[in-house]
């Protein structure tokens, strides 16, 4: 008697068929880490068109060897849970998708590049990884481009081996929201809206403008009325007027000179006297 030929239960072969098309995302080994923007003193984590991430360092230690690279995934708050790890790198959505699919992968590093140890050096610079940085991007593969829109986005790691299949992956992070000019017509321009010290200094500011400008003008008046209508010389410098100090003479004292008669010049005769 021949033994019965086995045959898989049928549920058995429902769950074989769920396992073979589960999405690679649902099985890989989930790293406890989530990104978030960095802590240290830096102006400008958040503009317009970036964001800066701390770097995670020590976080792939055991994950990942030196040959397999870690890529960032970017994407909307509200297309993240929608992104599909790629299955091979010729599958890996650059930063075009973002605006039509919701999602991006950029800024492919490997293991040494994330050392466990501080850079050398100090200086206060605070490792980073900036996202949106790359201002010179011109449609190159995985390139870092300015970030289109405010968002919100979400950000994860995720780990691809040397054949390009995903290896592990972090938690999303949180959302990041980018700064936002307001729109001109936004701006409230009515002056009752405010403040007390607005309104002193926009009074004021106009009557400044004003008393430099009439200052402005008094002193170039003044400038060119002397240039076409000179002052009057004084008297002393006038033709005819001229005025020398007094010459006194030396070799005759003035007393002698002035108790002589007349006709007792020195070198004359005396005049005949009229008495008998």
């Amino acid at each position: 008697m021949g033994l019965a030929q086995w045959q898989p239960h049928p549920r058995l072969l429902l769950v074989l068929m769920v396992l073979r098309w589960l999405p690679p995302s649902l099985s890989l080994e989930l790293i406890p880490y989530t990104p978030q923007i960095t802590a240290g003193t830096l102006e400008g984590k958040v503009t317009a068109s970036t964001f800066s991430l701390e770097q995670p360092r020590c976080v792939f230690d055991g994950y990942a060897s030196a040959n397999e690279t870690i890529w960032l995934v970017v994407a909307f708050s509200n297309a993240s849970r929608d992104f599909q790890n790629p299955p091979t790198v010729a599958k890996i959505p650059a930063s075009p998708q973002l605006l039509t699919d919701g999602h991006y992968m950029t800024l492919p590093l490997f293991l040494d590049q994330l050392p466990c140890e501080e850079p050398k050096g100090g200086g206060g610079d605070v490792p980073v990884l900036r996202v949106g940085n790359d201002f010179g991007c011109r449609q190159q593969p995985y390139c870092n481009a300015p970030l289109p829109d405010p968002g919100p986005y979400r950000v994860k790691f995720l780990l691809m081996d040397v054949s390009g299949s995903p290896k592990a992956e972090t938690k999303w992070s949180d959302p990041i929201a980018l700064h936002q000019g307001k729109a001109p017509s936004s701006i409230d321009t009515w002056p009752g809206r405010r403040s007390g010290c607005m309104i002193v200094i926009a009074s004021i500011l106009p009557s400044l403008a004003g008393l430099l400008l009439l200052a402005f003008l008094a002193a170039s008046t003044m400038h060119f009325s002397s240039l076409w209508w000179p002052e009057e010389a004084p008297e002393q410098l006038r033709i005819g007027s001229f005025r020398g100090k007094r010459y006194m003479t030396h070799h005759i004292p003035p007393s002698e000179a002035a108790t002589l008669p007349v006709g007792c010049e020195p070198g004359l005769d005396p005049l005949p006297s009229l008495s008998p």
